[in-house]
């Protein structure tokens, strides 16, 4: 534990407050401000699209201005993001919502480079530890994130939700406070030396342990937010379970996100990178499997704990092996590339599972998800028979 470590951490707890009140909310919120049922999905969806785009934009500008400009100005956004979806709700404009959910993802790409950022701040070797412990900080933001957004909701009377997102935009602006004492590292020097060393996208791919690392975090949190942002619809609209078991089964999930983060860093050193990817698609398997029962509130409360295990096994793992295959002078670079593909990706299955959960049955939509599993396994068994060091 160091000081930039620690500030990423307590930054962690604020600034992910805003993704997790996005999944609990603003497909509700979308379902009631738009008359065609199919679009409540689309803010949430919009916002992952946000983090895609913005991907390489937010490794660019920090590799210009530094981490900790980058994470000040941004934190700074997304509270104003925040403020501007509170007016939205308040003049149900469907399109302003929207579009302050894309500003939120913007300014969740920055805060998904906090990652890296913690990876950074120490040797290679202790990376999935010190992932680990920023993520583990999930679990503090989803309960304070959800729970404050469920008692201040009809703060506005008449205006359900635009206190949610008032408090909100107070618990967005903490980040900008802590990273302003964050200390950036030493900027490389960037001569033609320095540039010479660093591979094109084409060359990254082509390495069996960055693909690896890459293909896991991707279609990890492919499956995990397709079914996550499918599943408040499917819960409160299809099978008609009221909005506090919603919020009660998306705060387990994001518990089942982060708590194995306890651990993973340790698992990862013990078992290796490989391993542990093989486990986080057993949890996926799991979760699948139990869409063949009847959709009750236990069912749902169970397969969203396995996701979110499965995502930290997948996540944590891909992003630790990440660290550790480029240079000091490529990795802005390898980061908003892998980033670019891990939330393009993920934007796609966010954005069709609010169509694909209205058109066909919980557990055909659960069953949609095995083919990107068996690509996260071909990829690790093809890394592993090339015998790339994979810890």
């Amino acid at each position: 534990m160091n000081r930039n470590l620690s500030l990423l951490i307590s930054s962690q707890v604020f600034g992910f407050t805003a993704a997790n009140v996005t999944v609990f909310l603003s497909g509700i919120i979308g379902s009631q401000l738009s008359t065609i049922k199919s679009l409540a999905t689309f803010p949430p969806s919009i916002y992952v699209v946000g983090i895609a785009i913005s991907t390489i934009f937010a490794a660019k500008v920090m590799s210009i201005i530094g981490r900790r400009l980058g994470f000040v100005l941004a934190s700074i956004g997304s509270s104003l993001a925040c403020l501007l979806a509170a007016y939205s709700i308040f003049i149900n404009s469907f399109i302003i919502f929207s579009f302050s959910c894309f500003l939120l993802g913007t300014g969740m790409a920055f805060i998904h480079q906090y990652r890296f950022a913690a990876a950074e701040t120490v040797e290679k070797d202790k990376a999935p530890k010190a992932v680990s412990m920023l993520l583990l900080a999930g679990i503090v933001s989803a309960f304070i994130g959800i729970t404050l957004a469920n008692k201040t909701k009809d703060l506005i009377s008449d205006h359900v939700y635009v206190g949610s997102y008032i408090a909100l935009a107070c618990l967005t602006i903490m980040p900008a406070i802590f990273l302003s004492f964050y200390k950036n590292s030493k900027i490389t020097n960037k001569n033609n030396s320095t540039y010479s060393n660093v591979r094109t996208y084409k060359e990254f791919v082509s390495d069996p342990k960055f693909l690896q690392a890459m293909v896991a975090a991707t279609f990890g949190y492919v499956v995990m937010a397709f079914l996550m942002t499918a599943t408040p619809i499917s819960m409160h609209y299809v099978h008609k379970l009221s909005v506090d078991k919603v919020g009660l089964v998306i705060q387990f999930h994001v518990l089942g996100m982060f708590l194995p983060s306890l651990f993973t860093g340790n698992l990862i050193k013990r078992f290796g990178f490989s391993n542990i990817m093989y486990m986080g698609v057993f949890f996926y398997a799991l979760t699948i499997s139990l869409s063949l029962f009847e959709p009750t509130f236990i069912n749902y409360f169970a397969s969203l704990i396995f996701l979110g295990i499965g995502w930290n096994f997948l996540y944590i793992s891909g992003t630790s092996l990440l660290v550790t295959t480029y240079n000091e002078q490529e990795k802005f670079k390898a980061q908003g590339f892998n980033d670019l593909i891990v939330f393009s990706a993920t934007a796609i299955g966010s954005l069709s599972a609010g169509i694909l959960i209205s058109l066909l049955s919980w557990k055909i939509v659960n069953f949609m998800c095995i083919p990107f599993l068996i690509i996260i396994l071909f990829v690790i068994l093809r890394a592993d028979i090339k015998k790339a060091p994979a810890n």
